[in-house]
């Protein structure tokens, strides 16, 4: 039986792990590290400098190349075939190098908006005999709000999170003023009229790479998209996200 941890490690900040996420990965006999690519080795680079500070000297590292999503296609026919391709890596790996506990490091928390704990049941469900174990961490929603120092919600109203593509497809969600968009490479609060909603935007949260924009929708809207292809010219890649609030 393998114990798979599946370990949040924050948004890029080193100093984001949680005692317990240390734990764990001192606890890890492998450590499976993605590569994404040249034009995104910052994301390796960071899971190995934590692995050069956490990890004992009996672990091991084990990079692989993560595929591509194909996205010439409907969206979750392909997302689900992504999946399906990188459970099939996962398993090889665990499969050629046998370990009582292997760890993977989740870029923020294997709760909100990754895909690790589904990949894993997917393992689970063709017969790897499996357990689970999840270490949360920070969020890039904790940290955008924690960058600007303000609450996510209102005085006892609810918010929402949503993906910029459900953004562009069904505009402003009912029955809320706030809404936090994540996964948005097309910048989708410019389909959104202007007047009436706030804006607070970052990216490379918690890196010190960060870029921090607010302001009225309509004036600091254009300055984002600015901001953003610069950065990502300059960098190769860019991980954002942004809060909207009406009145």
């Amino acid at each position: 039986m393998t114990e798979l941890l599946l370990i949040g490690i924050g948004t890029g900040n080193p100093d984001h792990l949680t005692l317990e996420a240390v734990s764990a990965l001192r606890s890890a006999e492998i450590v499976l590290l993605p590569r994404k690519g040249a034009d995104k080795a910052d994301l390796a680079d960071l899971r190995r400098m934590i692995c050069e500070r956490h990890l004992s000297a009996q672990g091991q590292v084990i990079e692989f190349d993560l595929p591509r999503r194909d996205a010439s296609g409907d969206y979750l026919p392909g997302v689900r075939d992504w999946h399906e391709a990188i459970a099939r890596i996962w398993a090889g790996l665990l499969a050629g190098h046998p370990a009582s506990r292997v760890a993977l490091l989740v870029w923020g928390d294997p709760s909100l908006y990754d895909s690790s704990l589904r990949i894993a049941g997917r393992l689970r469900e063709a017969g790897s005999e499996l357990t689970i174990r999840v270490v949360p961490g920070i969020t890039s929603l904790q940290m955008l709000t924690a960058a600007h120092g303000i609450p996510l919600n209102t005085l006892g109203a609810p918010f929402l999170v949503t993906t910029g593509r459900r953004l562009r497809e069904g505009g402003w969600p009912e029955g809320v003023d706030t809404v936090a968009v994540m996964l948005d490479g097309e910048c989708s609060f410019a389909h959104l009229p202007g007047d009436g909603l706030h804006i607070w935007w970052g990216g490379y949260v918690g890196m010190p790479q960060q870029i921090l924009i607010a302001g009225p929708l309509g004036e600091a809207g254009p300055r984002i998209i600015a901001a953003r292809e610069a950065a990502r010219a300059e960098h190769g890649w860019i991980m954002d996200i942004y809060l909207l609030r009406r009145g």
